[in-house]
């Protein structure tokens, strides 16, 4: 790394822990990504074709690098990508003619299962739902065939992985980017966000909170150790956080918000921030109903809104929380270029004052017709010149999060047939040494990382 890119790297780490400090950062950073079907489509490439072949996007990233100043790496990684859905036999997360892997309305939990449901989550999990979403995961027809299955999926996930870390870690160093501790970071749905996508499905769910709410409401409950031990990060330090995409509360009645999705959404922002991990959730479409429960939310979450009025936004959770989002993606190319400067400097006179903004756009562009890049490239520079505090590193009157003042709940473990236990593993291998114990107990969690990757 260059020293130039060594300077900025620190200055863009200290400004994203500026945050959890209660100070200002320097300028207001810039949290803007390209993802990489929009790469491949702006390098002329054929999306279905780079989509086996991701490193073919690094020159035309590393170009975009070049041309948009952002502080955080300009390539944006694909969670959902066809080589191992397809290794599956996928229904519920399929490619589309031109190249986009879609998530259809699958349902995988039917009404009149819900008691054996409720009785072992990660056994039904398991024995019910991943074969009806993923056709080579049918272990009562092809037993044999699923181990096979499962070693090509994993091969295929390991070649796209590795092919994003070797891009993302090239332009991290010549461009600065910051790095995440390892550990640190946590990821997953809200309860009942998942139990809702690749189980209940949209339709469904919501018939049954107008039918059955008190079973929906018992599946939440039981599903809730899972979703906890899953989402929770390893490692705890002043910048540890836990993302969440936040959907289907935006698509039911508040009062069924209250009682059904509120609660163990709530308990576990909660429970981690008990541990010191801040949450960052993506509140998407109109969240403005709910901004007094925002408010509740643990100190200094971050909360990156699609749609919402960002002077009320602001005036009511920039004092406590985080703010991000928001900023109209057409405006790249709806605008003239010096229309979104002008447009992005309006917006800092509303948001930046006070230290608690991050820049980001509201959505994330499908295609390359949502995008100019040199609109893009002025908007970022104009937040970096225009964004600048006078008074850097400085109080801005706002707390950080003190993980004393919130009580962690009680989370009973994990247990299913399909997870092996410390004591399971100790009885079935009675000599193992007791510092075996930690590498057992990780690969549990990773086994249920894996399985909510498929049910989420």
């Amino acid at each position: 790394m260059n020293e130039e890119a060594k300077k900025l790297k620190e200055e863009r780490e200290k400004n994203d822990e500026a945050f959890y400090r209660g100070v200002y950062p320097s300028r207001v950073p810039i949290k803007v990504n390209v993802g990489m079907d929009i790469i491949a489509e702006a390098a002329g490439y054929d999306l279905k074709e780079t989509l086996w072949d991701t490193a073919r996007i690094f020159d035309k990233a590393h170009e975009l690098a070049e041309m948009i100043f952002t502080d955080s790496s300009i390539l944006g990684m694909k969670s959902r990508m066809p080589a191992f859905y397809e290794a599956l036999g996928s229904h519920n997360c399929v490619m589309s003619s031109n190249g986009f892997m879609q998530h259809p309305d699958t349902v995988a939990l039917y009404a009149d299962e819900y008691d054996e449901f409720i009785k072992n989550p990660v056994d039904f999990i398991v024995e019910k739902v991943l074969p009806r979403n993923y056709d080579r995961l049918n272990h009562i027809d092809n037993p044999a065939g699923v181990l096979f299955s499962i070693m090509e999926a994993d091969y295929e996930k390991s070649i796209d992985n590795a092919a994003f870390r070797g891009m993302s870690a090239k332009l991290t160093d010549e461009f600065g980017y910051p790095s995440t501790v390892p550990g640190t970071f946590g990821a997953c749905y809200a309860t009942m966000d998942l139990l809702t996508d690749n189980m209940r499905s949209l339709t469904e769910i919501t018939k049954d909170i107008r039918r059955i709410p008190d079973k929906v409401e018992e599946a939440l409950n039981a599903l809730y150790p899972f979703s906890y031990y899953v989402g929770k990060p390893s490692k705890f330090i002043l910048t540890t956080q836990v993302s969440y995409p936040l959907h289907l509360a935006m698509f039911i009645r508040t009062k069924d918000f209250e009682r059904l999705w509120w609660p163990t959404w709530f308990r576990q922002v909660n429970d981690y921030a008990s541990l010191g991990a801040t949450a960052s959730p993506f509140c998407e479409a109109d969240w403005m109903r709910f901004l007094d429960y925002l408010q509740d939310l643990p100190t200094n979450s971050q909360l990156k809104f699609e749609y919402g009025d960002p002077k009320i936004i602001m005036e009511k959770l920039g004092k406590k929380h985080i703010i991000s989002g928001m900023f109209p993606l057409s405006y790249l190319t709806s605008l003239t270029k010096e229309q979104c400067i002008d447009k992005t400097k309006e917006w800092l006179d509303i948001l930046a004052p006070g230290g608690r903004y991050i820049f980001g756009f509201d959505k994330s562009a499908l295609m390359l017709n949502d995008m100019n890049f040199e609109n893009l490239a002025a908007i970022c520079e104009t937040v970096r010149t225009y964004g600048v505090y006078d008074h850097p590193y400085e109080p801005n009157g706002c707390r950080m999060l003190d993980p004393s003042e919130y009580t962690h709940s009680e989370v009973p473990e994990v247990r299913s047939k399909y997870l092996v236990s410390w004591d399971d593993y100790k009885a079935a291998n009675p000599y193992a040494p007791d510092n075996a114990r930690e590498r057992v107990e990780a690969t549990k969690l990773n086994t249920m990382k894996q399985i909510a990757t498929l049910i989420r």
